[in-house]
């Protein structure tokens, strides 16, 4: 450790009036000797270091505090300080390595971080190794969609009784959310039950088709037990009777968007799809899956590039929730944002995109 010892001569010099070059070179240094020889440096050598580096590390350029935390985070005995210092600032590219994996942090600093930072922290936490019900607690609690599909996503996440109860409360509005939590294997049968409970048609049916076998059949228990009679989410739907029905309407000139937006209100979905199909190019079983899947985009799309008004657009909407089902207002003016804004140029390189498949 000479070599470190004799840098501190000049260290107060260095962080009281160096520039930032000389702070980082000086920083870069140190840290490079503890690099070197991290493996096997005792713990007071460790600490020492910690001592020169907390003063340094904040002084210094952004690009070499971005290194410096990337290959601390990779490190067990890195210093505990600096280690915590730089979980804590405010630029994620600094926190976030640290956060996603460095093993130097304990349970109750990875909470207290959760707890006043950003999504971007967030974010970067569920995606530990391991996390733990106090740390998902607050996840659930604070964090955005992406954090919390992220953490339900997480097979080596644990949630406790309320952070799962609020996961399922809030899956109830999210789709992805709800395959991601289906999937888990720690999932009970009255947790998949509740999960089910508050889950529209079109995404059981897509959790039935992506569980495991094990998984597909207590689907099949917890629906008997919802509903009293069996819930046949793997039967695929008969587009026959609603292909008919089209043609003899696009025969005697009568397939229009009226007839399409009819169906819609009736909650006619295959001849919904059928029609969509028929008016679009794009083939029906391609339509299905996309209009069945965890997103709302494909009826924007199609809608925006065959010339749809928004009332048939967002009556296609609902009918993909299901007869039972009212969205929030919010997600509708949402949509129908999203919708005025697509160009239909764009739509139509998708539509395009889709009918070559």
């Amino acid at each position: 450790m000479t070599a470190v010892t004799s840098l501190i001569p000049g260290l107060d010099e260095i962080v009281r009036h160096g520039d930032p070059q000389r702070r980082t070179e000086a920083a870069r240094a140190i840290a490079e000797l503890f690099f070197q020889d991290a493996a096997r440096l005792k713990s007071d050598h460790v600490d020492l270091i910690d001592s020169l580096l907390i003063d340094l590390v904040p002084h210094a350029e952004l690009a070499a505090r971005v290194e410096l935390a990337e290959r601390m985070s990779l490190i067990a005995n890195a210093p505990r300080a600096l280690v915590g210092q730089l979980a804590r600032d405010n630029e994620i590219t600094i926190a976030g390595p640290l956060l996603r994996r460095s093993s130097v942090i304990d349970e109750q600093g990875l909470i207290e971080i959760a707890g006043i930072k950003g999504q971007g922290h967030l974010l970067a936490m569920s995606e530990r190794p391991t996390l733990s019900t106090g740390l998902t607690d607050v996840l659930v609690r604070r964090g955005d969609r992406d954090v919390v599909r992220r953490a339900a996503g997480n097979s080596g996440a644990h949630f406790s009784q309320s952070g799962y109860s609020a996961l399922i409360q809030r899956a109830g509005q999210d789709g992805v959310l709800t395959l991601k939590i289906g999937q888990r294997d720690d999932l009970s049968s009255e947790r998949l039950k509740e999960l089910l409970a508050g889950s529209i048609d079109v995404v059981r049916r897509r959790l039935f088709e992506v569980v495991k076998p094990a998984r597909q059949a207590a689907i099949k228990q917890a629906m008997v037990e919802i509903s009293g009679a069996p819930e046949q989410v793997e039967n695929r739907r008969d587009f026959m009777p609603a292909q008919r029905t089209v043609l003899a309407l696009h025969r005697d000139g009568y397939l229009n968007e009226g007839a399409l937006l009819g169906f819609a209100k009736s909650h006619r979905y295959e001849e919904s799809v059928a029609a969509l199909s028929a008016l679009s190019g794009v083939k029906i079983a391609m339509l299905d899956r996309l209009i069945s899947g965890d997103r709302q985009d494909p009826i924007l799309i199609v809608g925006k590039t065959i010339g749809l008004e928004w009332a048939t657009v967002r009556a296609l909407l609902l009918l993909r929730l299901g007869p039972n089902r009212i969205p929030a207002a919010a997600d509708i003016e949402a949509a129908r944002a999203n919708f005025a804004r697509l160009m239909p140029s764009t739509a139509e390189r998708v539509v395009n995109f889709w009918k070559s498949r």
